[in-house]
């Protein structure tokens, strides 16, 4: 079993995922295997969690599916390669901190601040069929940041489409300083920097931005059989017609696959194969396949190795751990706003 989380003289990173069930190609290219190779590293101390309370702002009606979700999406992340002895692996609702933090902070947090943020509006016309008008749906944003700040990060792995979110869990920190101050005048929620990684573009197979609700994704799960199936329905150049038509990869979602998963040996008879008409799409699309497959069969691999149980006891423990850290932040939250009886006693000694 691993030791209680304890601070340590590297830079500390944290991030997590909502558990909508399995992950797929664009989650691991987003974010996963950016995490792995920060982990790997071994220059960070690694927090990774998995937001379960996140996925209730829109599945509220039914929440059924998150215990066996967060489930799945802990074997994908070990799977992955993310190690629970390198780096803290836990769930947000085992961690009753999150929760503590996001009240305090709402009580400062203006309004406009949550109507302004650009995913609000986007995801009430996306998820036209939810009601999304509820207090939770809107304060989601102080509830990530206190996901973030609860651990005091030196940076947050993040996508460049992603850096608003961490921009205003910035704004917040500073609120929340600017109002309470720590032991000799010390900023207790230090405001995390934006650790930018590579999130290359991955179609799904309808050529749009590969997302579960478009239903055009490629899981980490998938077995080869279905991997190489949903790529012969893929999209392809639009212009290519006819199988004696040329085509052009960087026009042809099949090509972007490529171009993030193959080899330059691949690469360069694609090219050449597709703008002279010499090879099909079919064959394109086979060898799209067998690039995938040399990455997602190791992970399926390694997912496999583990048990129900052994993954309950990762969680677990992780979440033992990053209870441990959290407390010390909320200890310094509870002093910083005077809530503890303590600070009652210490402003009593001093009018005496």
């Amino acid at each position: 079993m691993a030791e209680p989380a304890t601070s340590s003289s590297r830079p500390r990173v944290l991030s997590g995922m909502r558990p909508t069930g399995k992950l797929h190609l664009g989650n691991y290219m987003g974010a996963l295997a950016n995490w792995v190779k920060l982990q790997n590293q071994n220059q960070y101390e690694c927090y990774f969690f998995i937001a379960d309370w996140h996925a209730l702002t829109t599945d509220y009606a039914d929440p059924s599916q998150i215990a066996p979700n967060s489930l799945e999406v802990m074997l994908d992340y070990l799977g992955a390669g993310l190690d629970p002895a390198r780096s803290v692996l836990f769930l947000q609702s085992r961690v009753l901190q999150h929760a503590e933090l996001a009240l305090l902070l709402g009580m400062s947090t203006p309004l406009g601040w949550l109507e302004r943020v650009p995913t609000y509006k986007d995801m009430q016309e996306n998820l036209s069929t939810k009601d999304l008008t509820t207090y939770g749906f809107l304060g989601y944003p102080v509830l990530m940041a206190s996901d973030i700040l609860l651990y005091q990060p030196d940076f947050v792995p993040v996508g460049q489409d992603q850096q608003a979110h961490v921009e205003l869990t910035r704004e917040i920190a500073r609120r929340f300083n600017s109002h309470y101050k720590g032991a000799a005048e010390r900023e207790v929620l230090p405001e995390p920097k934006v650790l930018l990684t590579p999130s290359p573009k991955l179609p799904g197979t309808d050529g749009r931005k590969m997302s579960k609700s478009y239903g055009n994704t490629i899981q980490m799960t998938d077995p080869e059989p279905v991997v190489r199936q949903k790529l012969k329905t893929m999209v392809t150049d639009p212009a290519r017609i006819r199988r004696s038509d040329p085509g052009e990869p960087d026009k042809c979602p099949v090509g972007d696959l490529h171009k993030v998963f193959s080899t330059p040996e691949t690469m360069a008879k694609v090219y050449e194969g597709c703008r002279s008409a010499g090879i099909g799409c079919i064959e394109c699309k086979g060898w799209a396949a067998d690039s995938l497959m040399k990455v997602l069969q190791p992970i399926q691999d390694r997912r496999a190795q583990f048990t129900q149980p052994q993954v309950i006891e990762i969680l677990e423990d992780g979440s033992r751990r990053a209870h441990a850290r959290a407390e010390q932040t909320m200890c310094e939250v509870r002093q910083a706003m005077q809530l503890t009886l303590s600070t009652v006693r210490e402003a009593g000694a001093g009018g005496q």
